[in-house]
């Protein structure tokens, strides 16, 4: 089992950054892909980035390649979502979600973990 607590969100305006933070217990989260996702008034969940269990290979949804960065430090049972350039569109609420496997997962349907989720607000 694998409980994840995100942190880092809040109000910020277009073009600046912010830092997301999610924090985990249990000793399953070293042994897991890990993956960044967020859901926007309205809409459905959608992946934002996803890393796999060692953090060797990684992958972006293609609406934020090149201004987010995925991480993580299983030393510290953490991941991160480093989030640069940021647009209005990225307004929502973001979640991290583990999986027990290695490689990488990008379905939300995935993942069998799930924090509660931070808000990101953007404002034009």
């Amino acid at each position: 089992q694998v409980q994840l607590v995100e942190s880092g969100g809040g109000l910020v305006q277009a073009g600046g950054s912010l830092r997301l933070s999610c924090l985990a217990s249990g000793r399953a989260f070293s042994w897991s892909a890990l993956g960044w996702f967020r859901q926007a008034l309205g809409k459905e969940r959608e992946v934002v980035a996803a890393i796999s269990r060692n953090g060797g290979t990684t992958s972006y949804a293609d609406s934020v390649k090149g201004r987010f960065t995925i991480s993580r430090d299983n030393a510290k049972n953490a991941v991160y979502l480093q989030m640069n350039s940021l647009k209005p569109e990225d307004t929502a609420v973001y979640y991290c979600a583990a999986k027990e496997v290695a490689i990488v997962r990008m379905l939300p349907s995935s993942y069998d973990y799930w924090g509660q989720g931070t808000q990101v607000t953007v404002s034009s």
